[in-house]
This record gives C-alpha cells, structure tokens and sequence, in this order.
C-alpha cells in the first residue's frame, strides 16, 4: 500500500475547531458517539454475514474500550465491517477538510452542537473534542483487504498509511488532550458507558473483573475457590422493551424497574408500549406509588434512540399529565444526538407527544 499525505490547499481553515469550540460543554459525549459507532460496525457484520455477503467466522462481537494511563490513551475496538484505505478517504476526510465557513453556512439553522452532530453524521468528530491526536487502525472484512491506518493532529494535515491491524475490525485510539484528562480514570469512563451504553444491543467490554469461582475440592472435602479474571461487560444486550410482552412475565417488569430505579417501591402497575404507526416507539412505562412529593418523581422517564440513552429531560415528548411516570422510551425516529431545543422543533417529537 502507498503511504499518502495530504493537505487541503483551498481552505486553510477546518472543520475541528469548530467542533472544540461548540462542544465544549457537553464533552463526555464522545465516547457515547465512538461506542455508538463501532456498535453500528458491528450490526452491519452481524448483517452481512446473515445474508452470506460476508465469508469467514464472525467470531466474538463486542465492542471494547481500554484505558490506558500512561500513555494518555483511550481505544474503541470493535470487530465489524472495517474500513479500506478508501472508505477512509470517503467516510473521514470529506467531512473534516470540508472548509469551516462552507460548513458553518450549511448548518447555520442548527440551534447547537448536539444538533450539529446529530444531523449531520459527524459523531466521529466529536473525538477531538478531548483529543490532541486520533488514530484509526482498521481492517475490511472485505475479501483481500489491506489493512490501513489514519492519523490526524486535529489540523488540516491526515496521513494514511498501511496499517498493523491482523483482524477484521477497527481501532479508534484517542490521545486525550491536557484539558481533558479527567477521561483518563477508570470511574470516569465506567461511569459514561454506564450512562449512555447500558442498553446497547452488542456486548460493550470495559476492563476486567475479579470473579471467585470454584476450583474443586480439598483434602478434607472443602470446596475450594480461585480469583479469575472474566470481561466486565457493562450492559445489557436486550432489555425488556426489546421483547414481545408474551414472552415476559410479572417478574421481569417488576426486575427491570428495579434495575432502572434501584431504591423505589415496586410500581403500581404498568404498560408495554409497541407502536409502528405512524412512527416506531417502544417502551415500559410504569405508574409508581404517589407519595406526596410529587416534584421529586419527576424526570423518572428516560428516552432512548435504538438503545442508545439520549436524556431523561422528556418534558417535550410525554403530556405533562403523564410526567408522574418512570420507565423507558426508545424510537429511532427520533435523531440520535437530540438536544432539547431539538426536540421541540422535531415533528416526529410533536407526532409522539399527540
């Protein structure tokens, strides 16, 4: 493979800073975008190879993100689809050296940066948002495929290379700026993907864990336990909403409810919500136990975009009359990187409200 350098020579302005300077409120979303992505990557292996357009074992699916300290990294692996050094140029650098202004005029009735990203696909971008330095080293499934790799500074210059990567599958490794070094912690990160991936429909591995199994017996009859390390997946794969009320039981609600709102009182009762006209809703939402502190029951209800966590601000979405409710509402017909002044404006909200 031919090592390629290149610089954009009609606009010496770019897309990034724009990106640092809107996103900076809101940077933790990073890592839900990158997750989100490589979760895509997967589901489109996942597809291919059902539909035998793709040869070979799928083996493992799962995402993983791994900390590094020392070296001020933090990596989104996955074993999807991959990219050539191609697709790269298509998907990666046409959007990033597309001049500011250009851009800015395009997008000037967006009303923030949420809504930027949202509509216009850039969720990739927001890695530079906590990253001097990205790097993608990736692999296509495709037949004969090289190995390819990119790496960009976050200035108008990208290199693309041949890359390391032996499986299919990509790397998006994030070298995490001054400011932003408060990602580099363990909690941190736990503490994002739980809020954003606990839903997600691949398995999404952070780390490690310390399991006590058992390991035979002793002389004397004891049994005997050892430590071993098993993947700390940190969510789960197919939530009740994702099910057909026949195959769930009372149990289950009640499980899941318990999982959403650990210290609540078992709810009254509850509705398994399935809509496909005239857009796509899902959901469980529960009527809990009134106490008479009705303020702080609200904002029990949170919103989901195919089992990606959006925000639990749902005023805009569910009648005011039924803001007592706690639960789950997830619909991809509502953009994935919805902000709340989004939401009011976008006419698939207003159709879920009436």
């Amino acid at each position: 493979m031919v090592q390629e350098k290149g610089t954009i020579s009609i606009h010496t302005e770019n897309i990034f800073p724009i990106i640092k300077k809107f996103l900076y409120s809101d940077h933790e979303i990073f890592l839900r975008e990158l997750v989100s992505n490589a979760v895509d990557a997967t589901q489109k292996m996942k597809r291919l190879s059902s539909l035998g357009q793709a040869k070979g074992e799928l083996g493992e699916l799962k995402v993983e993100v791994s900390l590094d300290e020392a070296a001020k990294t933090i990596t989104i692996s996955d074993r999807g689809i991959g990219m050539t050094a191609d697709e790269i140029k298509k998907y990666i650098n046409q959007i990033a050296f597309s001049g500011a202004t250009e851009f800015m005029e395009k997008f000037k009735e967006a009303k923030d940066a949420n809504e930027i990203i949202g509509r216009f696909g850039l969720g990739f971008y927001s890695a530079f948002m906590v990253a001097d330095k990205v790097e993608i080293q990736t692999l296509s499934y495709q037949d004969g495929a090289e190995p390819a790799r990119w790496i960009c500074d976050g200035s108008t210059e990208f290199e693309i290379t041949e890359g390391s990567r032996t499986e299919r599958g990509t790397d998006v490794i994030l070298y995490i700026n001054a400011e932003n070094e408060e990602f580099l912690s363990q909690h941190k990160l736990q503490e994002i993907l739980e809020k954003y991936g606990k839903f997600l429909p691949v398995p999404i591995q952070f780390g490690t864990k310390t399991d006590h199994v058992e390991d035979g017996v002793d002389e004397e009859g004891n049994t005997k336990y050892k430590d071993v390390e098993v993947p700390n997946i940190i969510n789960n794969t197919a939530p009740i909403w994702t099910k057909a009320p026949a195959e769930l039981k009372d149990e289950d609600y009640l499980q899941f409810y318990k999982e959403l709102y650990p210290f609540s009182e078992d709810p009254l009762f509850w509705i398994h919500l399935n809509v496909d006209y005239p857009f796509n809703l899902t959901g469980v939402l529960y009527f809990p136990k009134i106490k008479n502190d009705f303020e702080i029951q609200r904002n029990k209800i949170k919103l989901f975009s195919r089992q990606v966590f959006i925000t639990d601000e749902v005023k805009d979405i569910v009648p005011e009359f039924l803001m007592l409710l706690h639960g789950v509402i997830d619909s991809p017909d509502i953009p994935l990187n919805v902000s709340r002044s989004f939401l009011q404006a976008d006419k698939n909200v207003k159709q879920i409200n009436s």
